[in-house]
């Protein structure tokens, strides 16, 4: 250190100056200056102290703990070495540069002097201590002006990394990092980056600082001057930047352009990537932009003819085509005969079948298929298409291929509250309505049949205009009503099983499971007790309705019909008086609390005829 000090005063300009002045006065060449006379504060009759004087004058007076500006003489892998214009330089180790790498010398930096001579003669400076006295200020002033402000990036910490600005450490977020998601953080340690201050907390002297937002800054620059030379059909070359599921994004040269999927190809795509890979070079037509919101849409398909355009002229409808199914939905299947050229194939054109279906009952994605052109709108380019125009409408000749009341098997297809459509060939169905089902009643079908089942049935009746049968399967088997109405006619007695009993009567099980039914009045016993479930009794049958299936009972007139001939061997014997008397007072007791006024008239005509007989 004393032989960088030495250098440095030899060195002092005016320092040199004022020893050649000195030595010019002793008239004594430098090379013979007695340098112990100069030590014992005699030089050839000059006053030391007056010598030391003029040489302080020549040095700049500062203070411990002043910042100041220096300027860098000499820069080492360890040292930077600053003049301040004191008597000494001083040295401030080069860790404390580390954020400045482009320190050279003859540049000008600001120094605290901690110490204007240590024990070894040294002037100490800190930069480092310096920029921290005046950071704080330098932060809020790069805020408030928006200025680019450079920082060293010490360390990464969670979510982002530390950046030493001013002497500060500031918060650098992962996220403000690139304008491009960053995965590796540790690339950026030990570097020195341009960045803008974003946020300051001037209560906890926290600072959130970003290097994304000058490159943002940088390319709205740029957008705003490529958008500004575009125009709507212009050709321009790109590279493939980004592939999504709803398009590509196509680096312009600093400006970013979306292709829509539907732009990609005049065919139908699942992916852009069936189109286009990643950084790859294609030329795309500007379709239209947006100045204000710097949004650019492009378009690739559009630098190429139109598919119709192309389609053959000689196509027309009538004519046959064949394809691959590209989409399908439940109206109906689109299906692409040449790349960009498609036809619709609506559900009713799949097949001759009345019955509502849906497409994907018929096809499948990707399944080639033969159609007929239906309708071919060029101007519009619009074609429909049908399947079902390939094959004989079996409607044509329905009543030469199924008669009614010929007999046929049917496959249940689908089940409903009022009857099962059954289908006797493909086109060709018919309704087997719940009444035709069977000859008993049902609640519903299914109770009978099932989707899928095999059926066999009877042509009841066509409606060939609205391609409808009417089907029947009862018909095909034995009424079991004909021998119910023979074993069961009415005025037949039989013994039958009270199933359950009512408010308004029993439903009564007769032989072979037949159904009657019993009104409550019906129903009392000879005893005049009322019968319950599963008890067994002699019924009368009382009515009988074929049409209806209804058969109605009665109990009580099983045993009211003894009475008459029981009455006629009573009334050959002559009644006696006191057998009267019992009975009109039996009469009498028994409709006591029945008796109104309009009854006195009849007792008292009752007691008249009792005296006359007496």
């Amino acid at each position: 250190m004393e032989e960088n000090k030495n250098i440095a005063v030899e060195e002092t300009p005016a320092v040199v100056e004022q020893v050649k002045k000195t030595v010019l006065n002793a008239s004594v060449a430098p090379e013979n200056f007695d340098w112990d006379a100069f030590e014992n504060e005699d030089v050839y009759g000059v006053d030391k102290s007056e010598i030391e004087e003029k040489y302080n004058q020549t040095l700049s007076k500062v203070n411990e703990g002043e910042v100041v500006d220096g300027v860098v003489t000499a820069i080492s892998k360890r040292e930077v070495i600053v003049n301040i214009g004191y008597k000494s330089e001083g040295v401030i180790m080069a860790p404390e540069f580390r954020y400045n790498p482009e320190l050279k010398v003859g540049d000008t930096v600001e120094v605290l002097v901690e110490n204007t001579e240590d024990r070894k003669g040294q002037l100490v400076l800190s930069h480092k201590k310096a920029r921290q006295l005046r950071s704080w200020d330098m932060v809020n002033a790069a805020f408030n002006n928006n200025e680019i402000v450079k920082g060293y990036v010490k360390t990464r910490t969670k979510g982002g990394m530390i950046v030493d600005v001013f002497g500060i450490e500031a918060f650098l977020p992962g996220s403000q990092i690139d304008v491009k998601p960053i995965r590796d953080y540790d690339q950026f340690v030990d570097t020195t980056m341009d960045f803008k201050i974003v946020k300051i907390n001037q209560e906890f002297r926290n600072v959130v600082v970003s290097h994304k937002a000058l490159i943002e800054a940088e390319i709205e620059a740029q957008k705003s001057e490529i958008i500004g030379k575009l125009e709507k059909g212009q050709v321009l070359e790109g590279t493939v930047k980004n592939i999504t599921s709803y398009g590509v994004f196509v680096d312009l040269g600093g400006v970013d352009g979306l292709i829509h999927i539907t732009d990609l190809s005049w065919g139908r795509i699942n992916h852009p990537e069936e189109v286009v890979a990643l950084d790859q070079k294609i030329n795309v037509v500007i379709l239209d932009f947006d100045e204000t919101k710097k949004r650019i849409a492009l378009g690739l398909k559009q630098l190429t003819q139109h598919p119709w355009e192309a389609l053959d002229a000689n196509l027309k409808v009538g004519d046959k085509v064949k394809g691959k199914v590209v989409l399908i939905a439940d109206y109906g299947a689109f299906v692409e005969i040449e790349p960009g050229v498609e036809g619709l194939i609506h559900v009713s054109e799949m097949s001759w079948s009345p019955r509502l279906r849906i497409a994907q009952d018929f096809l499948k994605v990707g399944d080639e298929v033969e159609a007929q052109i239906l309708t071919l709108d060029r101007d519009e380019k619009k074609m429909s298409l049908g399947i079902k125009q390939l094959f004989p409408n079996p409607w044509e000749s329905i009543r030469e291929k199924y008669p009614v009341g010929s007999q046929h098997t049917a496959k249940v297809r689908n089940i409903t509250n009022f009857g099962v459509f059954a289908e006797l060939e493909e086109g060709v169905e018919g309704l087997v309505h719940i009444s035709d089902l069977s000859w008993n009643k049902l609640k519903h079908p299914s109770e009978m049949v099932q989707s899928g089942d095999q059926i066999e049935v009877v042509i009841i009746d066509f409606d060939e205009e609205n391609h409808k049968l009417s089907l029947g399967h009862k018909q095909l088997l034995p009424n079991p009503w004909d021998e119910v109405e023979a074993k069961f006619a009415v005025g037949t007695v039989v013994e039958a099983t009270v199933a359950n009993v009512g408010e308004k009567g029993a439903t009564i099980t007769l032989e072979g499971d037949v159904e009657a039914f019993c009104f409550s009045r019906e129903l009392v016993k000879e005893d005049g007790t009322m019968p319950v479930a599963g008890e067994k009794l002699a019924f009368k049958v009382m009515d009988l309705k074929r049409n209806t299936k209804k058969i109605v009972v009665s109990h009580a007139k099983t045993y009211v019909a003894a009475a008459p001939a029981v009455a006629e061997e009573k009334a050959e014997r002559p009644a006696s008086e006191a057998d009267l008397t019992k009975k009109a007072v039996k009469k009498i007791n028994s409709n006591i609390e029945k008796t109104t006024l309009g009854d006195i008239d009849a007792l008292a005509a009752l007691k008249a005829s009792l005296e006359k007989g007496e």
